[in-house]
C-alpha cells in the first residue's frame, strides 16, 4: 500500500495507475482537509467485492443453520409447493 498526496498523483497519474494494475498496488490518495480516496486495479476491486458477497452468503447460511438447530423450520410436500407456485 502506498500513500500519495493529491498534487503528486495529479502530476504522475499514469505511473500510479500502472502501479495499481501492473504491481497490484493499492494507492491511497490523501487530500488536505478532504476525505481520502483509494486507487486500485479493477481486478483487485472485483476480488474485494466477491469476497464481501461471499461473507454475506456465509452469514445467510449460518443464520439458516441456526434456525434449523432451533427447530424453526417448515416442512412442505412437493405437492404443497407446486400448489403454492400455481397460486
Amino acid at each position: 500500500m502506498v500513500a500519495v498526496n493529491y498534487s503528486t498523483i495529479r502530476s504522475k497519474l499514469k505511473d500510479y495507475c500502472d502501479k495499481a494494475t501492473d504491481e497490484n498496488e493499492t494507492v491511497i490518495v490523501t487530500r488536505k482537509d478532504e476525505k481520502n480516496v483509494v486507487l486500485m486495479s479493477l481486478e483487485s476491486y472485483n476480488e474485494l467485492i466477491k469476497s464481501v458477497k461471499n461473507v454475506d452468503y456465509i452469514y445467510k447460511i449460518d443464520k439458516s443453520m441456526e434456525q434449523i438447530e432451533k427447530g424453526k423450520t417448515v416442512t412442505k410436500s412437493l405437492e404443497e409447493l407446486e400448489a403454492m407456485e400455481n397460486e
